[in-house]
C-alpha cells in the first residue's frame, strides 16, 4: 500500500468474526526505551537477491475449491448480487459479469468484489517456473486473513487466510477456539501449514521468502478491534486504537469515532505509547508474538523453516523507538534477516534510526529510470547525476542491497507506463509524474491508454529491464512483467497473471467505453526469455552484483550512456541507446586494454558492431537498445 490512497482502493468492511478476547498482555519491561539508532542491519545475501513480488489473489488458482465466496467479500453481502461469482483467469479484464452491471454502470465500481482465487496452491505448484526464471527471493503482498483482495487490512497476523489454504471451513472453526492474545492458545490450520511448506519447498530451491508486515493499521474485523466496537469502553482492547469518541447512549448525536490510516475507517490505526516513541504495549507484544511465530516457527513441537524477511507497509508512520526493537528482535530470530520498508522519499536516516536493511528504492531508482528510460524527459547526463547524488546518499553497504524496482501493486506496469510515457513539464519533477499525477489510470484520465505495447514500446521495456539488471542495487520484478502483462495503476496493475499453458480471452472491452482495437493477451515468450537471460546473466558475473560502478559516457546527443561494472579484474561495460534512431560512439575506457570485449547480451537481433582501440571502444547500437560487454580474460 502506498503512502496515499485513491478513494476507492479499498470498500467498506463488513463484520465476518469477533473472538472470544481476553485482556491484552503485560507490556514487556523495555516498551518505551529509546535504544541507540542501530544503523542499517544488511545481510550479505540481500546484494545477490533478485526479488520477485507475488500477489496473492492473482498468481494462480491452484485449488478451486477455496475460492472465496459472496459472503467473505469486504463489501456487506446484502449490497452484492446473488449473482455473484468469482472470474474466469482467462476473461477480458475490461468485460463485466452481470451481477457487475447490476451493481455500478462504472467499471471501477465493482472491481475491488472481483475475486479470481489466486492462493498458495498456485504458488507452490509454480515454485518451478520462478526458478527458471532465476529469481532468488520471494516478496509475498500480505498473506494474512483479511477480507480484501489485497489483505492490507488484516484480521489477523498469526494466521494465513484460510482461503489461500486448502480448508477454509476447518480453518476457520480452529481459529474460533483461540484466544488471539495469548500465543500458547494458538493453532497451525491448514493454510498456515501451507505456507509453512511454501517456504520449505522455496529454501530447497534456494529461494528465499520475504512477507509483508502491516504494523500500523488492521481491518475493523482484527479480533481488538471488533472487540471494542462491540464493548466500547468496556472493551479489554479500548487503548489499542485512537479513540476519539465512543458511544453515547444519552446523546444520539455522538457516535464511536476512531482515527483511520489517512482517514479510512476501514484501517483503524493503532495507538501509540504516551510520548509517541512506540507503539502501545498491547499491539506491540501482539506483533513481537507475530513476528515469531513465521521466522521461527514450531508446529507440534518441531521446528520448521521461517521466513527470511519482512517488507513493511507506511513504515514511516509507525514510530521509530517502536522499529529499534522489533528490528533487534527480528535479528534475534534471525541474525541474516532482511527488512525493508516502503519508503516513497529518501529513506538513509530511517533505515539507519530503525535498523532496517535497506528500502524499496523508488526515490534513487524508480523515478530516475522513469525520467530517463520510460518518458524519455531527461538526458543521461541529468540522469547519471540524480542516480549518483541519491544512491550516494545510503551507507555503502546498503547500496547493493537497495531493492531496486521498476513497478509494483502500487503503480502502473512498466509496460504501460511506456504506452503513457509523460513529458515535462512533471506535475512533481523530483518524482517525475510517477504515481503522483491523475495520468495514471481511466479512472482519473479520459486519454489513458489501455493498449497493450507495440514493438517499439516492448523495445524500450528490454532496455529499462537491462538497466535494471546491471546497475547497484537488488532488483525485483513484480509478477508477470517477465510475461508481459500491462496495466494502469490500481486495479488494473492487479490482473490475472499471463501464464503460458492457459489460453486467455482477446481484451476487446474498454472501461470508459470507447472505442478501442482487439489486444491479444498471452504469454509473451520472447521477453521472457529477455528477463531470464539478463537474471541468469547477474547471477553469473559478480561485477554486476558486487562491482564498482563507473560511466565511462553519458553523451545528451545521442541520447546514449555507457558504463562499467568491475569486480576483482573482472570488467562488463553496459551501453543503453534511448534515442530513436541508430548511434555510432567512441567510448572511451580510461586505459590502455589488451584484452578484447565482446557482445554477451543484447536487446536487438541485429544492427550491433563493437570495436576496439587501445583506450576506446567503438560502437554502434541500434535505436531503442542495449548491450553488455565483456572483457575476456587472458588465457
Amino acid at each position: 500500500m502506498r503512502s496515499r490512497v485513491r478513494v476507492a482502493l479499498l470498500l467498506l468492511v463488513g463484520c465476518l468474526w469477533v473472538a472470544a478476547c481476553a485482556g491484552p498482555p503485560d507490556a514487556p519491561a523495555d516498551a518505551g526505551a529509546q535504544a541507540e539508532a542501530p544503523g542499517p542491519q544488511v545481510p550479505d545475501w540481500a546484494q545477490d537477491a533478485i526479488f520477485y513480488q507475488i500477489f496473492p489473489e492473482r498468481f494462480r488458482d491452484g485449488d478451486p475449491s477455496n475460492n472465496p465466496t459472496r459472503e467473505t467479500l469486504e463489501r456487506p453481502v446484502d449490497r452484492v448480487p446473488a449473482s455473484w461469482a468469482t472470474r474466469s483467469w482467462t476473461s477480458d479484464w475490461y468485460a463485466r459479469a452481470a451481477w457487475e452491471e447490476e451493481m455500478s454502470a462504472d467499471f471501477y465500481g465493482p472491481i475491488f468484489d472481483r475475486r479470481y482465487g489466486g492462493d498458495l496452491q498456485g504458488v507452490l505448484d509454480h515454485l518451478p517456473y520462478l526458478d527458471s526464471l532465476g529469481v532468488n527471493a520471494l516478496y509475498f503482498n500480505p498473506v494474512f486473513w483479511a477480507r480484501s483482495l489485497h489483505k492490507y487490512d488484516g484480521n489477523s497476523f498469526h494466521h494465513i487466510d484460510p482461503h489461500f489454504g486448502p480448508d477454509p471451513e476447518g480453518d476457520f472453526a480452529l481459529i474460533a477456539q483461540e484466544d488471539p492474545t495469548n500465543p500458547d492458545t494458538w493453532v497451525w490450520t491448514a493454510a498456515d501449514r501451507l505456507f509453512l511448506d511454501v517456504v520449505e519447498a522455496a529454501h530447497a530451491r534456494e529461494i528465499r521468502v520475504v512477507m509483508d508486515g502491516v504494523w500500523n493499521h488492521t481491518g475493523r474485523d482484527f479480533f481488538a478491534f471488533a472487540d471494542l466496537q462491540e464493548q466500547q469502553q468496556d472493551s479489554p482492547f479500548a487503548d489499542w486504537y485512537v479513540v476519539r469518541a465512543f458511544d453515547d447512549p444519552d446523546d444520539p448525536e455522538v457516535s464511536f469515532a476512531y482515527e483511520g490510516w489517512w482517514g479510512y475507517e476501514h484501517l483503524p490505526e493503532f495507538a501509540e505509547n504516551e510520548d509517541g516513541t512506540d507503539l502501545h504495549a498491547g499491539p506491540r507484544q501482539y506483533i513481537f508474538d507475530a513476528t515469531e511465530r513465521w521466522m521461527a516457527p514450531v508446529v507440534e513441537g518441531a521446528a520448521r523453516a521461517g521466513i527470511d524477511g519482512w517488507r513493511l507497509d507506511v513504515a514511516n508512520e509507525v514510530p521509530t523507538g517502536f522499529w529499534q526493537d522489533w528490528n533487534a528482535f527480528v535479528r534475534e530470530l534471525n541474525p541474516e534477516a532482511y527488512t525493508v520498508p516502503e519508503i516513497w522519499q529518501e529513506a538513509s536516516d530511517f533505515i539507519a534510526d530503525g535498523g532496517f536493511s535497506a528500502t524499496m528504492n523508488y526515490h534513487a531508482f524508480a523515478f530516475p529510470v522513469k525520467g530517463f528510460l520510460v518518458d524519455h524527459a531527461i538526458g543521461p547526463t541529468a540522469f547519471i547525476e540524480m542516480l549518483e547524488a541519491r544512491r550516494t546518499a545510503y551507507p555503502r553497504a546498503v547500496q547493493p542491497a537497495l531493492q531496486n524496482l521498476i513497478d509494483s501493486h502500487d503503480t502502473e506496469r512498466v509496460a504501460s507506463m511506456i504506452v503513457n510515457a509523460q513529458e515535462p513539464p512533471y506535475e512533481a519533477p523530483s518524482r517525475f509524474d510517477y504515481d503522483v499525477g491523475p495520468h495514471v489510470s481511466p479512472r482519473f484520465s479520459q486519454t489513458y491508454d489501455v493498449h497493450a505495447p507495440d514493438a517499439q514500446e516492448r523495445a524500450i521495456q528490454q532496455l529499462v529491464a537491462l538497466f535494471q539488471f546491471t546497475y547497484i542495487g537488488a532488483p525485483m520484478l513484480y509478477y508477470g512483467t517477465e510475461a508481459g502483462m500491462w496495466g494502469a495503476d490500481d486495479p488494473d496493475d492487479r490482473k490475472p497473471m499471463v501464464w503460458p499453458d492457459l489460453t486467455y480471452a482477446d481484451e476487446t472491452e474498454d472501461p470508459l467505453g470507447r472505442e478501442r482495437t482487439r489486444n491479444p493477451v498471452a504469454f509473451d515468450h520472447d521477453l521472457f526469455e529477455a528477463y531470464r537471460t539478463l537474471i541468469h546473466l547477474r547471477r553469473a558475473h559478480d561485477a554486476l552484483r558486487r562491482g564498482t560502478f563507473r560511466v565511462l559516457q553519458a553523451d545528451d546527443e545521442r541520447s546514449m550512456l555507457t558504463f562499467e561494472r568491475a569486480h576483482e579484474g573482472a570488467s562488463l561495460v553496459v551501453a543503453l541507446n534511448r534515442s530513436d534512431e541508430a548511434h555510432s560512439a567512441r567510448i572511451p575506457l580510461g586505459r590502455t586494454e589488451t584484452q578484447p570485449y565482446e557482445a554477451i547480451f543484447t536487446t536487438a537481433s541485429e544492427g550491433y558492431r563493437v570495436q576496439q582501440e587501445a583506450e576506446a571502444l567503438l560502437l554502434e547500437v541500434p535505436a531503442r537498445s542495449g548491450l553488455v560487454l565483456e572483457r575476456q580474460q587472458e588465457p
